[in-house]
């Protein structure tokens, strides 16, 4: 960025000793953020904005940098500084401030900033309930990042609609907030769909996620199960089936095919051994769902239920996760 661009006072010309001391503080701060050093960044802008408050652009890169922080109240402050000194709507700007309003629970100030947006929105005052489609999300992207569907219910809420593994901490239900910056995509229904980075879970389901080994002897006793309704189940999902581990590529584009690559059934022949996610409200549920399961065609052995809840991850300082493959 240069400096030069933006009046720092109403008027008043920086001397050169002064901007080119603020032009490598601004490098720095720059080199911080895009290294992760985040903290580092945020302070090294907070810096720059104390000396130059009219300069709009180091407003933003600061709410940037407490967005990646996930510190919604700090980065919004930014991001309405960064507003209120530009001439023009900035839509960066806007969408990061409705990032981080939507994070901080600021309802009137999301809506306000969607508007700005051109983003239609239900009416209403409070949390933003509507119907914004299908998409994919990247539960924790700076570790082994899972990709589940999930469906929209504002431009950066979502509902998980999968049963995650249980070492990802997040669970089927679960409501979350997600970058607006789609990092790839995935076919859904016949159509690509956005893959999101998901940066925060907002609300905790009530569905635990049990890991279920059973026997079975075709994918017609699964659909069976997938289509049973019991009350306190939420979803059975077959991980044996839908479960591929993939490449960094993958996770962030169209997944594809690997050399030398196996995947579960594709040599024609059905593994009895099933590994399943059911997402219910206690272990009863699932016991229940599944005695009537066993009990209702042959060669249907349970193995085992299990549960293990695990802590959803932090990122560590130094790790540039917000970026998409192509950065």
């Amino acid at each position: 960025m240069d400096m030069t661009a933006d009046h720092p006072t109403d008027g008043e010309l920086l001397d050169d000793e002064t901007l080119e001391k603020l032009q490598a503080l601004e490098a720095r701060a720059y080199a911080a953020f895009d290294d992760g050093d985040l903290r580092d960044a945020a302070s090294l802008f907070g810096e720059l904005v104390e000396q130059t408050p009219e300069i709009p652009h180091l407003h933003y890169m600061r709410g940037l940098a407490h967005k990646y922080l996930r510190d919604w109240h700090a980065s919004l402050r930014d991001n309405l500084q960064s507003e209120q000194r530009r001439d023009a709507f900035d839509e960066a700007t806007a969408w990061n401030a409705a990032i981080a309003a939507t994070g901080a629970g600021d309802w009137a100030e999301a809506r306000r900033q969607w508007n700005r947006c051109g983003i239609t929105l239900p009416e209403g005052e409070g949390p933003i309930e509507g119907n914004f489609g299908v998409a994919c999300v990247r539960l924790a992207p700076w570790s082994d990042a899972e990709v589940v569907y999930m469906t929209r219910i504002d431009p950066v809420r979502a509902r998980i609609d999968n049963v995650p593994l249980p070492e990802s901490g997040f669970r089927f239900g679960d409501i979350v907030l997600h970058d607006g910056a789609s990092t790839g995509h995935r076919t859904y229904g016949g159509q690509d769909v956005p893959v999101f980075n998901a940066m925060q879970r907002l609300q905790r389901s009530d569905m635990a996620t049990f890991t279920v080994f059973v026997h079975c002897d075709s994918a017609d006793d699964v659909a069976a199960l997938e289509a049973m309704t019991l009350p306190g189940i939420g979803m059975v999902e077959d991980w044996t089936a839908n479960i591929r581990r993939l490449c960094r590529r993958c996770s962030y584009g169209t997944p594809h095919q690997h050399d030398n690559e196996a995947t579960p059934d594709d040599d024609g022949s059905w593994k009895r051994e099933r590994d399943l996610g059911i997402a219910a409200q206690g272990r009863a549920a699932v016991e229940k769902l599944l005695a009537t399961w066993t009990a209702a065609g042959p060669g249907r052995v349970l193995e085992v239920i299990e549960q293990r809840e695990h802590p959803l991850s932090d990122p560590a300082p130094g790790q540039v996760w917000w970026l998409g493959e192509d950065a």
